[in-house]
């Protein structure tokens, strides 16, 4: 009788242990009953148990479950170090596969080698690592492919790819989990290329990829811009009905908008079945990255709508885009969607906070963020450096800089590009030449092109064209577009006409496609007046079906950016503006003012020339501030391209005659106007 209700007890036992256990409570009255019974012997039940235990993230009770087994066996050992492992407890799986080839007479096994190399690849164990290497090909698994795939694995994390791809290339029998490995391992060494070959290899023998692999051979793509294969790869996923999964889905997504191809981008979103917060962060943000804010804009407001709660990153996506925008109140309703103290703690959506305030011109809250902020990396300084520079306030941003050196902060090569931005805007030659050669002397930070960019701007811009042309064949890379830009505006500047078309050869040269070159060109001939010249520019532009990028503003009032672009007629209030803008000019004239009529591209009559420079968006913006908001409002202007001549001379009156605080941000800096004059010292 007692043998049967031991009988029935142990079954009942058995039962319990396969069901699923919902807390570790349950797992521990199991553990006494198999006590109680003397079935701590029985390594099935014991297996079960370590199970469940690992599956609750145990893994301290686990082990002491493990360590009362009397004689356990290649399979529990098997169980606690791929449990340790899956719950990241590395150095415990480590020992544990130390202890057990100590204590016991039997080898591991192939379901030992993948998770003991896990272990070592995450703790970069390369000597152990190796070691295992070398006791699988002694114990004769060298062509197992799951150990192999392991071997693989732990060689690209330890910086070993050829050794990986060795490993690799002796599989006899690859499976999409070992190709998979090896595509992993060629693109965190930033190999994309060879890992989108790789892919196509996979295809070629007929295997048919799982999720994962198809989530980082997109990302391959998206790194280095690869939208062809990224295209390719979509294909195939459609004719394969691989589209179904969210992840994937995701990365499509995100990879159209890392190669700037958002209108394909938005078509995979809007053909998901299942969304979620990541997916609309990858949409919001690739409008934001891609120029496209009120688009941006207006999927985060749809979020809001479908009740989808932003994440860090799309709280980041659109920050950035109200700061594209100077959308002030936009930006501080949505700051008011999230926790305060989630932007004082974390780096990320501080970092867009801070760089949201600059944008806007509201200097002091940006620096307001950066105090308060606990937790400051290099790049939360970065980002309050390069605000406080572009809002010139040089100073500033040149003490906040000696506070990195004071908390023990390493600069990297963004402080010394905000750094030397402020010196650009300023004029201040011989501090940007000083930080310049800083940089690497003292913070051995290498120049990148960015900072060669920043130093050209500087000379050419104080008049030192020699010098900037120069630097260029010093570089130690070839110029690039940005730089040979640079000089070129410094010729505008100065009208040196015959540098300027030098330099335009070798803008044609690298960006044949880009109008702004030869439009830049006929605003130099336009300046000098050899109108004859600057009308062959803008023909040759016409012959070439190339179109000048049009002048656009947006201004914000009450929540709602409104947007206007040269000679624009399409806004509802229209003819208030026109008149507003009238009136305007009358005062403006009776003030001394007289139009910079240099600034237009045509050989035109005086006085259609004052007409086309009256037309101009930021004007528009600013007429449209003045009938919209009350006195004590700033008014906060963007534009797309750089404020001309005229326009800067007419600001500074217009703020002089309505008493009216006007910041605008242009493709270049920021000016801000106030009692008739601007915070750029009309230096330009």
């Amino acid at each position: 009788m007692h043998a049967e209700l031991h009988v029935s007890m142990a079954s009942e036992l058995k039962k319990c242990l396969a069901s699923r256990f919902r807390s570790l409570h349950q797992v521990k009255q199991c553990h006494c009953r198999l006590l109680r019974l003397g079935l701590h012997h029985d390594t099935f039940l014991v297996n079960t148990l370590l199970r469940s235990s690992l599956n609750l993230r145990a893994t301290q009770y686990a082990t002491v479950v493990f360590a009362q087994t009397p004689h356990p066996n290649i399979f529990l050992y098997n169980t606690l170090i791929r449990g340790l492992v899956s719950n990241e407890d590395f150095h415990d799986a480590v020992s544990l596969y130390a202890s057990m080839r100590q204590r016991s007479t039997f080898a591991p096994d192939n379901f030992t080698f993948p998770f003991v190399l896990k272990a070592c690849a995450r703790l970069k164990n390369t000597h152990l690592g190796l070691t295992l290497h070398s006791l699988v090909i002694k114990i004769g698994f060298e062509s197992d492919v799951f150990v192999n795939t392991g071997l693989i694995c732990f060689y690209s994390k330890n910086g070993f790819l050829s050794h990986a791809r060795q490993v690799f290339d002796e599989i006899p029998d690859k499976n999409v989990v070992s190709w998979t490995a090896i595509i992993c391992g060629y693109v965190e060494f930033g190999y994309c290329e060879e890992a989108v070959g790789l892919f196509r290899g996979l295809l070629e023998m007929g295997l048919r990829p799982d999720n994962f692999t198809l989530v980082r051979v997109l990302y391959a793509c998206s790194k280095v811009g690869d939208l062809a294969s990224g295209r390719w790869i979509d294909g195939y996923m459609r004719e394969s009905e691989l589209c179904g999964n969210l992840f994937v889905a995701t990365s499509l997504v995100d990879m159209y908008t890392k190669c700037g191809s958002m209108e394909e981008a938005r078509r995979v979103f809007d053909g998901m079945v299942e969304r979620d917060v990541v997916c609309w962060s990858a949409l919001i943000q690739g409008y934001a990255a891609n120029g496209m804010p009120k688009e941006a804009l207006e999927v985060f407001f749809e979020m809001q709508r479908e009740n989808v709660k932003p994440d860090c990153y799309a709280m980041v996506g659109f920050l950035s885009a109200c700061a594209r925008l100077g959308a002030l109140e936009l930006g501080n309703w949505a700051r008011d969607l999230v926790d305060g103290d989630e932007f004082l703690c974390n780096p990320v959506l501080g970092t867009a906070l801070i760089d949201f305030y600059a944008k806007c011109g509201s200097v002091a809250q940006a620096v307001e963020v950066f105090k308060r902020m606990r937790r400051k990396d290099c790049v939360v300084f970065n980002a309050v450096i390069s605000g406080l520079a572009m809002c010139g306030h040089v100073g500033a941003a040149f003490g906040v800089f000696s506070q990195m050196g004071k908390v023990g902060m390493q600069p990297d090569g963004n402080t010394f590009v905000g750094l030397l931005c402020g010196c650009t805007h300023a004029g201040l030659v011989d501090d940007g030449r000083r930080y310049f050669s800083r940089m690497s002397c003292v913070f051995a930070v290498t120049p990148t092109i960015e900072h060669y960019g920043c130093m050209v701007d500087l000379l050419a811009r104080a008049g030192l064209l020699v010098e900037a042309r120069d630097l260029i064949k010093s570089m130690p890379m070839k110029a690039n577009a940005i730089v040979w830009g640079a000089l070129l505006g410094g010729c505008r500047l100065h009208k040196d006409t015959q540098l300027a078309e030098h330099v335009l050869k070798q803008l044609i040269d690298l960006e044949p496609w880009n109008s702004g070159h030869y439009v830049l060109l006929s605003n130099i001939y336009s300046a000098s007046r050899r109108w004859d010249e600057a009308e062959k520019i803008r023909s040759s532009l016409s012959q070439k079906g190339m179109q000048k990028l049009p002048g656009c503003s947006w201004v914000e009032v009450d929540g709602v950016v409104h947007e206007f672009r040269v000679g624009d007629t399409s806004h509802p209030l229209t003819l208030q503006i026109y008149e507003k803008l009238e009136s305007l000019f009358k005062d403006l004239r009776e003030a001394g003012y007289n139009p910079t009529t240099e600034f237009v591209l045509f050989d035109v009559e005086e006085e259609e020339k004052e007409y086309f420079l009256g037309c101009h968006s930021e004007k528009l913006a600013v007429a449209f501030a003045l009938i919209s908001t009350s006195a004590k409002d700033v008014i906060r202007v963007v534009k797309n391209l750089r404020v001309c001549g005229d326009c800067h001379e007419a600001m500074k009156l217009v703020s002089k005659l309505t008493k009216r605080e006007i910041i605008i941000r242009d493709s270049n800096r920021f000016h801000h106007f106030s009692e008739g004059s601007c915070s750029c010292g009309d230096y330009w």
